[in-house]
């Protein structure tokens, strides 16, 4: 099923959701589109001028596909320029995610500081590296493209903790927005993943996004670049830091995730 028949359910206004298998991600549910999707039931309770600044997403218990679960919106503050808003999705009357997204509209300011950071890639191109294997690579890179240019394979016992390439849908919806986005950011393992040896559990705590430019326009088949350090790693924790840039070489977006590894 394509991203955008999944999105679509919150645009008819479903009561219940449910998400198929091809997007799984082990015994779960892909956190990249389970955070999309209860993005998007937030985005329909807000209003459309204010944009997204910031969401901070919790794992908190395991989201099973073919299964049906709820999502509850709640404004916590609308204020005059920026709104919080909570979310949470419930399955089996257990909370699976929960989020809190902050959105603002645009101000005048004097205050002006560019990005420093500048992407450093070769032109993107279709990867080589078969993702979609049944049984060992999870379930949903059927639908996304990484062409890697920096950094090797999960559980591969490298030395390097870093990540670099680029993102796109293999199918490409109709228009992106920030749901595809957010979807697009976490198909990227985690980076310090590549430095285990042999396949371990390991999953996202907590993940924290910061939009950038979010009025950029992005096209439907335009590569997203993506560039990831593991900041420190120790006691069965890793704190990894990521910026997003589009093909233009703008800064759109800072993901930050904390990594639970039980190595």
């Amino acid at each position: 099923m394509h991203i955008d028949a999944i999105l679509e359910q919150v645009y008819n206004n479903s009561n219940t959701f449910i998400i198929p298998k091809s997007w799984s991600q082990g015994r779960t549910t892909f956190g990249g589109l389970s955070a999309a999707l209860v993005y998007e039931a937030i985005r329909n309770k807000t209003e459309p001028q204010r944009v997204l600044r910031s969401m901070t997403t919790n794992f908190v218990g395991p989201l099973f596909t073919g299964v049906e679960f709820s999502i509850d919106v709640k404004v916590i503050r609308e204020g005059k320029s920026t709104s919080v808003v909570e979310a949470r999705l419930k399955q089996d009357n257990k909370d699976s995610l929960v989020i809190l997204a902050c959105f603002g509209l645009p101000r005048d300011s004097r205050v002006r500081v560019d990005a420093d950071s500048r992407i450093n890639l070769r032109p993107a191109k279709k990867s080589k590296i078969p993702f979609h294997i049944p049984k060992i690579m999870p379930n949903f890179l059927q639908h996304i493209s990484l062409d890697i240019v920096e950094g090797g394979m999960p559980y591969t016992g490298q030395k390097s903790s870093k990540y670099s390439g680029w993102m796109r849908f293999k199918k490409q919806p109709y228009e992106i927005n920030d749901a595809h986005i957010i979807a697009l950011i976490d198909a990227w393992p985690p980076s310090v993943l590549q430095m285990v040896k042999g396949i371990k559990p390991a999953s996202t705590l907590s993940w924290n996004l910061e939009f950038i430019h979010p009025h950029l326009k992005i096209q439907p088949d335009e590569w997203l670049a993506y560039e990831s350090n593991t900041r420190q790693a120790g006691d069965g924790y890793a704190h990894t830091e990521a910026n997003i840039w589009n093909t233009q070489g703008d800064l759109i977006a800072i993901s930050r995730q904390v990594v639970t590894i039980f190595d």
